[in-house]
């Protein structure tokens, strides 16, 4: 997988949570990943089409998403619920959105579909297109998370 189409996911990730959640994301070393197991307690995983195919995960620890869901909200939130997974969803979104704009300043065009969220101690995250993803693991002063990004060839 070509370093321009991480890049743009990682920017994105640190842009969105410092904005939205008041968190300060710290990057650190991507790394292959070989297995379907998710990295986290609750993952938003949203698809893509277009100049390139793929798709991509955002995978929290309970501790880092609770403070996450709660800064954005406004109030503390104790555990996993609705809000928290719709959240998620949201932020996934978000990432999404923003990973996109940066990659049309490349001159792809793609296309999201609507984020799915899975929550649960050992859920999967299974990558449309198969095949092994880059993670990009992210320590917060909350915990940590991470970003698993699977996406094919340039059309």
């Amino acid at each position: 997988m070509d370093v321009r189409f991480i890049n743009p996911f990682l920017e994105a990730t640190m842009d969105v949570l410092k904005t939205m959640a008041f968190v300060e994301p710290r990057p650190g070393k991507p790394y292959l990943k070989k297995d379907d197991l998710a990295k986290g307690d609750v993952s938003g995983i949203i698809g893509f089409t277009g100049a390139a195919a793929g798709s991509m995960a955002l995978s929290f620890s309970s501790e880092c998403i609770l403070k996450i869901v709660s800064n954005m909200l406004g109030e503390e939130i104790k555990e996993i619920n609705g809000d928290i997974k719709d959240a998620v969803g949201e932020i996934t979104n978000m990432v999404s959105g923003a990973a996109r704009k940066k990659l049309e300043s490349l001159g792809l065009s793609i296309s999201a579909a609507i984020p799915t969220v899975v929550a649960g101690k050992g859920h999967s995250v299974s990558h449309v297109m198969g095949g092994p993803s880059i993670i990009i693991p992210f320590e917060t002063d909350h915990g940590a998370f991470v970003a698993d990004v699977c996406m094919g060839g340039v059309k």
